[in-house]
């Protein structure tokens, strides 16, 4: 479905997207990375919106520089807001759907469907200035939609939803999914994507840092340097055994005297201890939380095996 070999995109001085090879066959793909990290520069590669610098794309084996029939096949869900404020969705989606060659009449239908499929269909003869920000991102989501393309790429489609709206988007997605269409949604919030559970494209810096599963992702992150918070009636107790049995770094006692925070070398090596040491102990743990449960400690972990600093399972 998608290619890239070699693709390396710049700005100048500035580099977009550095020396990325991937290949993609159908299926769902969560792009993830930190604001700046090249996400959006790797879409408008792929949709043929931007000439790489160096190297190639491929979209459905052919470049798609220039080739504007391949958009016929995708579905774009942009970052950047609309906002036409005489113009009602209807009118939106119906125009952007005969721009892919599709007539007036069938367009209008689809158009409707798509409204319609996004729960809008209510609102769909009102102004998209009388939209809130939630509402027109569903609506943008619809034109996206309405000419039934295989590929999907949604670009931060959780904005401005609310929870339901977050809840009711996860679930269209994976029915979308679930049809045996495909779909990219890029985000840089990690639990979001993970919902939808999607095979996980990692960029940061221009750079492809990891991909696979959800369960890949985690298996980075247990297998590298992390800090767990432990809150317990007995931390110096829980502490010695720790030391003695795990790879610990370091251990810093809370000022209440009721918990601790743990460095280590290794977090599968410590969760596979744990459990078995607090029944050593004889403690009672009230909370365990790990401080670097985070999207950005998770690239800052990526960014260390790609350096060399650390050990790890990270594919480029």
């Amino acid at each position: 479905m998608i290619e890239l070999h070699n693709a390396t995109k710049l700005y100048q001085n500035v580099i977009g997207l550095n020396d990325m090879s991937l290949s993609l066959p159908p299926g769902t793909y969560g792009l993830l990375g930190p604001n700046g990290s090249g996400k959006t520069t790797l879409i408008n590669l792929i949709l043929g919106q931007l000439k790489p610098t160096l190297g190639r794309v491929r979209l459905f084996g052919k470049d798609p520089w220039r080739r504007s029939h391949l958009l016929r096949r995708v579905g774009l869900c942009p970052a950047t807001d609309i906002y036409y404020p005489r113009v009602t969705g209807r009118e939106w989606v119906t125009y952007l759907t005969k721009m892919h060659g599709i007539r007036s009449r069938a367009a209008g239908q689809k158009a409707v469907a798509a409204m319609k499929q996004v729960r809008m269909d209510q609102f769909m003869d009102q102004p998209i200035q009388t939209y809130s920000l939630g509402m027109r991102q569903r609506t943008k989501i619809a034109q996206a939609i309405a000419h039934q393309p295989d590929l999907l790429i949604l670009d931060e489609p959780f904005n401005g939803l609310d929870p339901v709206g977050r809840h009711e988007m996860i679930d269209f997605v994976k029915e979308w999914a679930s049809a045996g269409r495909s779909v990219i949604l890029a985000s840089h919030v990690l639990h979001e994507i993970e919902a939808i559970h999607p095979s996980f494209l990692l960029i940061s810096g221009g750079r492809l840092l990891a991909s696979g599963s959800p369960q890949e992702v985690h298996r980075i992150l247990a297998d590298s340097p992390f800090s767990l918070e432990v809150r317990c009636n007995h931390p110096a107790k829980l502490a010695q055994l720790l030391v003695e049995q795990c790879k610990i770094e370091s251990i810093e006692f809370n000022d209440d005297g009721q918990g601790m925070i743990v460095t280590t070398r290794s977090a599968s090596n410590v969760y596979d201890k744990l459990p078995s040491l607090i029944v050593e102990a004889g403690v009672e743990v009230t909370e365990m939380n790990s401080t670097d449960d985070s999207l950005k400690a998770l690239f800052a972990t990526l960014m260390k095996i790609h350096r060399g600093e650390i050990k790890g399972n990270a594919s480029q």
